[in-house]
């Protein structure tokens, strides 16, 4: 008996110290992240958040069902749609300092109000850009707030007479092409150029065809086939633009039971393409395990995009109610939110922007709005990524070995470490590393850099041993065969 107490004593002392269960003791479940398994991995908080902010803690009444949500430099728009209005405040020195509140422009002399505006963007420029929904326009408006135009219905063969123009989110470029997700649109974006002429559309999205469907289709009559649902293309449901000028677009109508090839979320060039890279264990789809509890079921399902610095993003997830972070190859970074009433959860959000490395999250049902701020976790994690971007190879290498004293179960870390060591060519060490977190990949690609490297610096020897090889039995008959002469003379 007391030799398996001490057996359990000594089990319990090993699994305690071991390198790859240290987590800081402040990790909680609010954070988390998926190692290569699929498994469910608590991690230190990478965001806190601080405050949650309503309308009447403003000093401008409390928001009603606001839909949209933009930040440029230090000032964020509030579209609270249910209210009519675009609230502009300015965030400085912790405080919030309201600007202005645009409810209605003037047109032709006369007051034109809004109605629903569902998204706002300001340009580099200062002009500013409102989908104004329910009254079917773009209002585009100078810097002082002043009407300069608006952009109504295209007349164009691809648009329905009968449908509505339904502008929900927008964006512009820096060549003034504006960039809409319309209601029930599923041709893709539309586009408008910079006098408001409607152009085309710009990423539309593949058909997702049910192949029993299908199947039943071609052998049914004409009047079965005119009842059943079309195969038509999924529509976006929200569009944000990097600081590249790329299109982050956003989907969550797909088939569940094929999620690993639903693409939620995409990045779009010029011309419409889809060049997000997904080189992580698991694309950026959201959770990779869910279960089905408390009234919520289903997969993710992204309902906005906000870019960061070193082409890094993240994605609101409406199911519930968290923000998944992914790095420029598309590896998860961490997850966290829920949902809920206490600070850093949510009601139902709908929107999310960033104010440098701030998040701010807009809550529909709360009618306010979070700020998350980034912790030292999170900041060692950002620095890894850019320094490795910016070819700081060693700096980012050192970044990585902080984070794992903090989380020793943090793949990434351990995957960062080696792709630094590779660029700095320590290919055998680098092995090490990604052996360890099962990153095969970059393990081919080090142990080839490697095999090369050895070949090089051992090819004086590998000549020797070849030609001792190859001339030793040529040496050895030389000898029988004259000692055979000898003897015989």
């Amino acid at each position: 008996m007391r030799k398996w107490k001490a057996f359990l004593a000594c089990f319990l002392i090993v699994i305690l110290l071991s390198p790859s269960v240290i987590v800081n003791a402040e990790a909680s479940n609010y954070t988390y992240t998926y190692d290569f398994w699929g498994l469910y991995q608590s991690s230190p908080d990478a965001y806190t958040p601080i405050e949650n902010i309503s309308g009447s803690a403003l000093g401008v009444g409390d928001f009603k069902d606001p839909q949209g949500l933009f930040i440029r430099e230090n000032r964020i728009y509030v579209c609270d749609s249910g209210n009519n209005r675009v609230v502009i405040l300015r965030f400085e020195n912790e405080t919030y300092e309201v600007i202005k509140e645009i409810s209605s422009v003037t047109i032709n002399g006369e007051e034109s109000t809004l109605n629903n505006p569902t998204d706002v963007f300001e340009s580099e420029d200062g002009e500013v850009y409102i989908s104004d929904c329910n009254n079917q326009r773009i209002l585009h408006l100078n810097p002082d707030g002043s009407y300069q135009k608006q952009i109504t219905k295209p007349t164009d063969g691809t648009i329905l007479e009968q449908s509505d123009f339904l502008p929900i989110k927008l964006v512009v470029d820096k060549a003034k092409r504006i960039y809409v997700q319309a209601k029930n649109v599923n041709k893709g974006l539309m586009e408008f150029d910079h006098v408001g002429d409607f152009t085309g559309y710009v990423g539309a999205n593949k058909v997702q065809v049910n192949f029993k469907d299908y199947l039943w289709k071609m052998i049914s009559t004409k009047a079965q086939r005119a009842q059943m649902e079309l195969f038509v293309p999924t529509e976006y449901n929200n569009v944000c633009l990097d600081e590249d000028g790329f299109l982050y677009a956003t989907t969550s109508t797909f088939d569940q039971g094929n999620i690993e090839n639903a693409n939620p979320i995409r990045r779009l060039n010029s011309m419409g393409t889809d060049i997000l890279v997904r080189n992580g264990w698991y694309n950026p789809n959201g959770d990779v395990d869910f279960a089905d509890a408390g009234g919520i079921s289903g997969c993710s399902r992204f309902v906005d995009v906000a870019t960061m610095a070193f082409d890094s993003y993240c994605c609101l997830d409406r199911v519930r109610g968290r923000i998944f972070m992914y790095d420029f190859q598309g590896n998860l970074l961490y997850a966290f939110g829920g949902l809920g009433n206490k600070l850093g959860s949510f009601l139902y959000p709908v929107a999310i922007a960033s104010m440098g490395e701030r998040l701010f999250v807009l809550d529909s049902r709360a009618g306010s709005f979070t700020r998350f701020d980034l912790t030292a976790y999170g900041n060692l994690i950002n620095a890894g990524i850019k320094e490795y971007k910016l070819g700081e190879y060693e700096a980012s290498s050192n970044s990585w070995r902080e984070v794992l004293k903090l989380n020793g179960n943090y793949d990434l870390a351990y995957i960062g470490i080696g792709r630094a060591l590779l660029r700095q060519g320590e290919y055998k060490e680098a092995m090490q590393y990604f052996k360890v977190k099962k990153d095969f990949e970059n393990y081919s690609k080090a142990f080839q850099l490697y095999r090369k490297q050895w070949i090089e610096e051992n090819i004086v020897t590998i000549l020797l041993i070849v030609a001792v090889i190859i001339i030793a039995p040529k040496t050895v008959r030389f000898v029988k065969k004259v000692k055979k002469e000898v003897f015989e003379e």
